[in-house]
This record gives structure tokens, C-alpha cells and sequence, in this order.
């Protein structure tokens, strides 16, 4: 048996104690079959190819293999900036935004509607305490990884599917601060409306992806009725038009 905690020694004994005391091998064993058995029959695939069945749930359970529940069992937890805070709800850890927000994120908001909000409440607690939205986070660390800021996509996502329990004023204003920083070509995508390649690496990957973000942050500021933000980032939006030259295609 083995406890881990973000948080301190004690904090690692104390989840040991509360998730594994009463447990054997046998009985963790049979706790996880039942446990995923449930996780994934929240899709039913019925075919006669069980090749094709096997290859769909071994996808739908790499879904859910992160993130990973970061607080401790007392509703402690180590924040972005390093200190230790208390919550009222778990809080997440492992967002590789850039790798999830297409397809992974869209998938919880129908599947793993509870954990989408604290998955949406984490980002917000990252934003308080370290002082902005993640863009790959692990372990308490912002990693700066890969592009875009997909934060704001995943949050745009959950509240146009409905997603309740969340301030999305803050939110908005929280898409807002990562949309107007200055590092990873961001001053000169906003300058210029484009980046050259001496401005920063992967310049057409970002500018493409800063737009389609830049998209959202305007579709949440219309569902909102906040319309002088909608106009801001509708416009911003437009950028990726910069990146192609018509008359040599």
C-alpha cells in the first residue's frame, strides 16, 4: 500500500488511512474491475466485430487515465504558487490543455458531467493562485508546454453545453488575462495581427490557435451579453486570415 500526497508527509499518511486501511489486494482489485466497469459502460457500443469494440473501450479508457485527483482526502492541496490551500471541492492535476481540448475535454461535458466542474473549478483555483489560466499544467507547476491558451476553449465548451456551478464572469475575465499577455508571440499577434518567424518559433501553428481561442473568448462573451468583449476577440479571431496569401495560395 502506498499514499501520496502534493502536500506533506502527514498529509500522505492521512490518505493512505482514508482510502486504503480496511483494503486487501483482493478487495482493491475487485473495487477497480467494478470501477471502471462503471466508468466505461457510460457508452454501449454494440457491434458483432469485437475487435473493433476492444480497440473503442481500450480509446474510451485512455480518456479517462487523467487528469488525476491532486488534493488530499482533508480537501488540502499544493497551489500554483506553490502553498499549500484547502478546498471545498477536488482538485485536478495533469491538464495537457493542447493535447485534450479538442476532442478529450468535449467528451467529459457529455460523460463526466460532476468532474468537468471540478475540472473547470481547478483552472479557476490555478488562476487564483498563481495568478493565471494553465496552459499545460503538472503538478502544481505551470510547464509553459506547447501552444495557444486552451484553457479558455475548454471553459468556452463547458458553459455553451450547459455546465452549471461556475462564476462565468470570472472566467471570462480570466480567458481575457491569458488572451492579453505578452510572452509566447502574443504582443506581436496582437500588434500585428500575425507573426513573422522572427518573431517567435511555430508562428503559423500560434496564430492559428490563438484565433480559434480568441473565437471562444468572444462566443462566451456573447452567450454573457458582454458585446464590447464579443467585438474585441470576434475581431482578434479574424487573424488567422493573415497567415494566407491569395495570390500564391
Amino acid at each position: 500500500k502506498v499514499g501520496i500526497s502534493a502536500v506533506s508527509m502527514k498529509g500522505a499518511r492521512n490518505n493512505l488511512e482514508s482510502e486504503l486501511s480496511d483494503c486487501d489486494f483482493a478487495m482493491l482489485k475487485l473495487g477497480a474491475e467494478k470501477a471502471w466497469t462503471t466508468a466505461l459502460s457510460k457508452v454501449e457500443v454494440e457491434s458483432d466485430d469485437q475487435d473493433k469494440k476492444t480497440i473503442f473501450y481500450s480509446a474510451l479508457y485512455h480518456t479517462m487515465i487523467a487528469p488525476n485527483l491532486f488534493s488530499d482526502a482533508d480537501g488540502k492541496y499544493r497551489g500554483m504558487d506553490l502553498q499549500v490551500h484547502e478546498s471545498d471541492h477536488e482538485i485536478y492535476t495533469v491538464f495537457s490543455l493542447w493535447d485534450t481540448f479538442r476532442a478529450t475535454h468535449p467528451l467529459y461535458t457529455i460523460i463526466e458531467q460532476d468532474k468537468t466542474k471540478d475540472f473547470l473549478k481547478t483552472f479557476m483555483k490555478q488562476y487564483d493562485d498563481g495568478g493565471i489560466l494553465p496552459i499545460w499544467e503538472l503538478s502544481a507547476n505551470y510547464t509553459g508546454c506547447m501552444i495557444g491558451y486552451h484553457g479558455v476553449s475548454v471553459l468556452a465548451d463547458a458553459q455553451a453545453k450547459g455546465i452549471v456551478g461556475l462564476d462565468w464572469q470570472k472566467a471570462l475575465t480570466a480567458m481575457k488575462h491569458s488572451a492579453n499577455q505578452t510572452h509566447l508571440g502574443l504582443e506581436a499577434y496582437r500588434t500585428k495581427g500575425f507573426m513573422e518567424v522572427q518573431d517567435e518559433p511555430e508562428s503559423v501553428s500560434k496564430v492559428l490557435e490563438y484565433a480559434y481561442d480568441d473565437w471562444c473568448i468572444a462566443q462566451l462573451a456573447w452567450n454573457l451579453g458582454d458585446t464590447s468583449t464579443y467585438q474585441e476577440f470576434i475581431q482578434r479571431a479574424q487573424s488567422y486570415k493573415n497567415m494566407f496569401n491569395p495570390s500564391v495560395g
